[in-house]
């Protein structure tokens, strides 16, 4: 017979482990999202994948187990790690202005690299506008246009400084775009290489890939992603897509169980110097940066308070077809879900943050 602490903690994870069911079932269940996936790792080191609802709503099958999904911004922390290696090798000064590596690029309305900093871009501190803002607009007559990388850095350009850099904070996928062009400018070779080579490989992330140059297909087993603008509007396969607007700020594409792993690896310093690992972790408030209050933004990490207590580390993102939510705590926990669709209420935002919630407090 187990001792009776033995018994307990398997009936808890018994517990914890259908509680995430439930909630995966309820996230499919109505219009909001087909399909949804995740990846669940407990206190005792046990490690599970959920699947709910369908991969495709023409053939209605189910969601393959290691599917893999576009992760939209979970892209930045990638990009973020690969500049902080530069940094701890001498090439890159964190508070040096991005002007230094990009002369003359920024130059707008309140805007100047001359006094925009490196730091500033990766914490979204420098004030820059979101070029998304204006892309996402009707997306449906984006969805195959490819954009350079200057082309995106241009569209914010055009549009007057949210604020001083280093007086507020503002998310903006313009400062990773720059982000990207430096490691390019940096290193002489494509940013997506310096990913693969320095993070991917590094860490062994065999389902996690940069697509290639006009690449719009997902490799592998992967569910369908659905795009609409109102909860009850017609869902449109937009699985192949253009990848290149979401560029160094988004086009990774992973699965769940990858993401874990990729967070827990960085938050136990396996990619990064012990001294650019407290700069990527030192964080200042991010109002607005989830539905739940209190998150704070470090460089390409994000912190948010748990409603069982303590901090989680992770970051999330969304892309047309596909939202990640996805969170690791230094005690050894890990979640990351996907969903087949981008919330188009905060009612469903809240919905998949519980969800994630679920998976590391029960």
């Amino acid at each position: 017979m187990p001792k009776r602490s033995q018994f307990t903690l398997a009936i808890a994870t018994v517990q914890r482990r259908d509680a995430v069911q439930q909630q995966l079932d309820a996230l499919a269940k109505g219009n909001s999202f087909p399909g949804a996936i995740a990846t669940v790792r407990d206190r005792g080191g046990r490690v599970r994948t959920y699947t709910a609802g369908v991969a495709d709503l023409t053939t209605r099958g189910p969601v393959p187990r290691d599917s893999r999904v576009r992760v939209g911004s979970n892209t930045k922390p990638f990009t973020a790690t690969v500049v902080l290696q530069l940094v701890g090798e001498g090439k890159v000064d964190l508070d040096a202005p991005i002007d230094r590596y990009l002369p003359g690029m920024v130059r707008g309305d309140g805007l100047d690299g001359r006094r925009i900093t490196v730091r500033q871009l990766l914490q979204h501190t420098s004030g820059i506008p979101d070029y998304d803002d204006v892309l996402a607009g009707d997306y449906l007559k984006l969805q195959h246009v490819y954009w350079e990388p200057r082309e995106l850095v241009d569209v914010a350009l055009k549009h007057k400084a949210s604020f001083p850099p280093g007086t507020s904070w503002e998310y903006s996928n313009t400062n990773y775009i720059l982000a990207g062009l430096l490691v390019q400018k940096v290193t002489g070779r494509p940013v997506g290489e310096e990913i693969t080579r320095r993070v991917i490989d590094r860490i062994g992330l065999r389902d996690t890939y940069w697509p290639a140059l006009g690449d719009q297909t997902i490799a592998g087993p992967h569910p369908h992603g659905y795009y609409k603008t109102t909860p009850n509007g017609r869902n449109v396969d937009v699985t192949e897509l253009e990848p290149s607007p979401a560029w160094s700020a988004g086009a990774i594409v992973s699965t769940p169980a990858d993401l874990n792993r990729f967070f827990t690896a960085l938050i136990d310093g396996r990619l990064l110097r012990p001294a650019q690992l407290k700069e990527m972790l030192t964080t200042v408030p991010a109002p607005g940066l989830d539905v739940t209050p209190g998150g704070r933004y470090g460089l390409g990490i994000a912190a948010r308070p748990l409603p069982c207590g303590g901090y989680a580390w992770g970051h999330g993102g969304d892309i047309f077809g596909f939202e990640t939510r996805n969170e690791v705590t230094t005690d050894g926990r890990e979640a990351a879900l996907a969903v087949t669709s981008m919330p188009t209420t905060e009612a469903d935002a809240k919905r998949v943050a519980a969800a994630l919630d679920t998976a590391l407090c029960q």
